[in-house]
């Protein structure tokens, strides 16, 4: 094809039959192939999705085509698109990606939306555990301005790109600092604490699926039943939360009420589970 001018309906169609891979989604609520093929389309021209739409028959040149003949090529040998185009939009940021952190999903959202509703003080002070692209931190400074926000993560790598996060938003005021959980935090007292830690199990067959084969293991994995890092988190997060302060957490579908259990050992009250669209337990909360 390389001879070829292709149009934009063409291309992809093209790359379309490249991704038989993964035609649809793992659920089947949608042709993933056809959305990953906009997606990438778009970024070689430097356009929105719908721009696709309107000019359908308009000819891609050389130069385009080699691009996306590239992203394509990628895609199909498994590459995550957000790691191909660079970027992954979470809540109401852009946020720039690598491999050495986990890629924002949309289910996380439903953490940052459970931590705005909990009516905390104006200047209330935040900590993200895991924080990796900066993407739950981020979203929380960018609607509580006043809220003193500070991101953790082991991973000297992920600390810097959150931070390039943090200035292209001009979020400067959210610190982030290099710590394995709370090893580098100062002695001091959060109303909130957040965490998306790693809660797969060792031996999950999901790790050799799909976008996870090209993220960091030590992201996703927390030891036989996935639950380590949550246990080490509950109970560390009590010397460090202020009187009536949460600790929100992110987890497995199946874990809520081990969670629970592991929240009510350590004294936490006010426990509950939230649920994520498709009606999947995937948020626990307790105040101290």
């Amino acid at each position: 094809m390389d001879n070829l001018s292709f149009t934009i309906a063409q291309a992809l169609s093209w790359a379309r039959e490249q991704f038989s891979f993964h035609s649809v989604s793992d659920d089947g609520l949608y042709d993933s192939a056809a959305i990953d093929s906009k997606v990438l389309l778009a970024t070689c021209l430097h356009c929105e999705v719908i721009y696709l739409h309107t000019w359908p028959e308009k000819l891609l040149d050389k130069m385009q085509m080699k691009i996306f003949q590239e992203f394509v090529m990628q895609r199909s040998l498994g590459h995550p698109v957000a790691h191909i185009i660079g970027y992954r939009d979470f809540w109401s940021l852009r946020l720039k990606v690598s491999p050495a952190t986990l890629i924002p999903r949309p289910e996380t959202e439903l953490l940052v939306e459970i931590a705005l509703q909990l009516n905390l003080a104006e200047h209330s002070k935040v900590l993200d555990l895991g924080t990796g692209t900066g993407a739950i931190a981020l979203a929380l400074a960018t609607e509580n301005p006043q809220w003193m926000v500070t991101g953790l993560d082991k991973n000297t790598e992920a600390v810097a790109l959150a931070q390039d996060n943090a200035s292209m938003h001009k979020l400067e005021r959210v610190k982030f600092i290099q710590s394995d959980w709370f090893s580098a935090v100062t002695q001091q007292q959060f109303d909130l604490i957040v965490t998306n830690p790693p809660y797969i199990e060792n031996n999950n067959r999901y790790l050799n699926q799909g976008d996870v084969r090209f993220e960091p293991s030590s992201a996703l994995i927390s030891g036989m039943d996935g639950l380590d890092d949550i246990r080490l988190i509950i109970s560390q997060s009590k010397y460090y939360l202020a009187d009536n302060g949460w600790l929100v957490i992110e987890h497995g579908y199946q874990q809520s009420e081990q969670v629970s259990d592991v929240l009510k050992a350590h004294g936490f009250n006010k426990i509950r589970s939230e649920t994520d669209l498709n009606g999947l337990p995937r948020v626990t909360l307790g105040s101290n």
